[in-house]
């Protein structure tokens, strides 16, 4: 047991004998009447290493193991709150979005504003209107938002819920209490798509449901920026510093960083956020820069074809990435670019330089979403590194896997670079078994592959909760250039280290300059 002047975590809690002696029993029990047979364990943990099993489990389709991907309702509470005073509401079971609050406070290590409505077993018989008129009302009276963003979940969909109608009945019904208040909102079934597939319903929807029809002049100054999913917050920051130096009236759509990077104090329960106002008359802007392709596909119809608005992509991950988005802020602005950034950008040159030694010829598995991956795999095609398994669970059915491949074909090393599109974590195992790699690079998940395989792990994604403040860091622009440098390079170095510990034995090359 605990003892209150020595409290110890749960790793050498669990190390005590008392726990140790519940263990003991508990595989005593799981091993009874022959449910397991220790050497036929083995031997189908052997098997499952080999490319027999490895075609068995590409081919697999019923069944999703270790999904590299969340559901859709967690990339609509993100853009909730990337605006201002803005509580996003999720209709549906609490359950699901206990589960919202908590992945997001893990990787960000900040509270999380969302609320739910409830939904239990009488509304999924006879619909969640009940719960939707009291659920409004209710986040109304205790949070005093300026904005509600309604996403869903499996159960309303799965019932077939009319949000649009709900919280029209909703309004009737409050007695000129919800009079006041913005209520966009977007179905958004977990049950398809993924959490980006969130994130796009829920900006479309807001954007959409927020803007008054389009003025008669077009505001020749004002860019929107759509960040996207986006976990790392000093990316956010790093692209409002980079549009700053091109103008005033660049203003990005979905801003949270502010939420997630509160400062000790006084809790604030909004923090930061696009104001809503600039929402509002995001329709009368040049143009839109989505800065994630592939998470607001449904947001570019609108953009492009009801607002008939110029709408551009970029992806600022890496040298290539960063300068493409700088060109175009310079083309749309008419600008040149700043003295400023050209020096961040020999900075990041000069670092590649000095890096390119240990990331070149090194075998890379990594997955993520669709956009990551573009910019990460671009951004290790430009150190000679050789991606050779891309997993990305979330794959769009239609341009991605060209866009990958065409990256992919500016290596020297293209043929031994592989893309697997709607694979999970459970076919990288596989493929990590089959084809070995030097290094993987992604999320907190690919820790038991780690364990599994021992293939070193670089942690950079979504989510990460193992390690802390990654996501203060930009993955954008030039600085986030030496970032992603630093955190691969000394990723490789470490493990150099550990190969070279061996006294007299490995550690001809120990090297203390490096």
């Amino acid at each position: 047991m605990q003892d209150l002047d020595n409290i110890v975590n749960g790793q050498k809690l669990f190390l005590k004998p008392e726990y140790q002696e519940v263990l003991k029993n508990k595989k005593q029990f799981e091993g009874s009447m022959g449910a397991i047979n220790p050497a036929k364990v083995d031997e189908i943990q052997e098997w499952t290493k080999s490319w027999d099993y490895r075609e068995k489990n590409l081919a697999r389709e019923a069944i999703t193991v270790n999904p590299a991907k969340a559901c859709q309702p967690l990339g609509a509470v993100m853009v909730g709150l990337g605006f201002e005073n803005t509580m996003p509401y999720v209709h549906g079971s609490h359950g699901c979005v206990a589960y919202f609050r908590s992945y997001f406070t893990r990787h960000f290590k900040e509270p999380t504003p969302c609320v739910s409505d409830s939904m239990s077993e009488s509304a999924a018989v006879f619909g969640g209107l009940a719960n939707m008129k009291d659920g409004l009302r209710n986040c109304n009276a205790l949070y005093k938002p300026d904005m509600i963003a309604v996403s869903t979940t499996c159960m309303a969909e799965v019932i077939g819920d009319d949000l649009g109608a709900f919280i029209i009945g909703a309004k009737e019904e409050a007695e000129g209490e919800l009079d006041n208040v913005l209520i966009p909102h977007a179905h958004t079934p977990s049950f398809v798509g993924s959490h980006i597939t969130g994130y796009d319903n829920m900006m479309k929807s807001v954007l959409e449901q927020l803007n008054p029809p389009k003025a008669e002049k077009v505001d020749e100054e004002r860019i929107n920026i759509i960040p996207g999913f986006e976990p790392y917050l000093g990316s956010l920051k790093e692209i409002k510093k980079i549009s700053k130096m091109f103008g005033d009236k660049i203003i990005m759509m979905g801003d949270h960083e502010e939420q997630w990077d509160t400062g000790a104090g006084e809790y604030k329960l909004y923090a930061g956020g696009t104001k809503i106002e600039d929402a509002k008359t995001a329709v009368n802007a040049k143009a839109t820069i989505s800065l994630q392709k592939y998470s607001t596909i449904a947001t570019a119809k609108t953009i492009k074809n009801k607002w008939k608005q110029k709408y551009e992509t970029c992806n600022p991950i890496g040298l290539s990435g960063t300068d493409a988005f700088v060109m175009k802020l310079a083309e749309l602005t008419g600008k040149e670019v700043p003295e400023e950034l050209k020096n961040q950008r020999a900075r990041l040159v000069d670092a590649m330089q000095d890096s390119y030694p240990y990331m070149h010829g090194k075998k890379i598995a990594i997955w993520g979403d669709p956009d990551f991956l573009l910019g990460m795999v671009s951004f290790l095609v430009e150190m000679g590194s050789i991606p050779t398994h891309v997993v990305c669970h979330n794959a769009p059915r239609k341009g991605w896997e060209a866009e990958m491949q065409a990256i992919l074909d500016k290596s020297n090393r293209a043929s031994e670079c592989n893309i697997w599109p709607g694979k999970d974590l459970w076919a990288l195992r596989s493929l990590l078994f089959t084809e070995p790699v030097d290094f993987m690079i992604g999320n907190v998940y690919g820790k038991e592959l780690y364990r599994d395989t021992k293939t070193p792990l670089i942690r950079i994604g979504f989510p990460i909760f193992d390690r802390h403040h990654l996501h203060r860091y930009s993955m954008s622009g030039y600085e986030g250039g030496i970032n992603l440098l630093t955190w691969i390079t000394n990723g490789i170095l470490d493990q150099l280290d550990e190969e070279t510990k061996g006294i007299a034995e490995t550690d001809y090359f120990f090297d203390s300059v490096r």
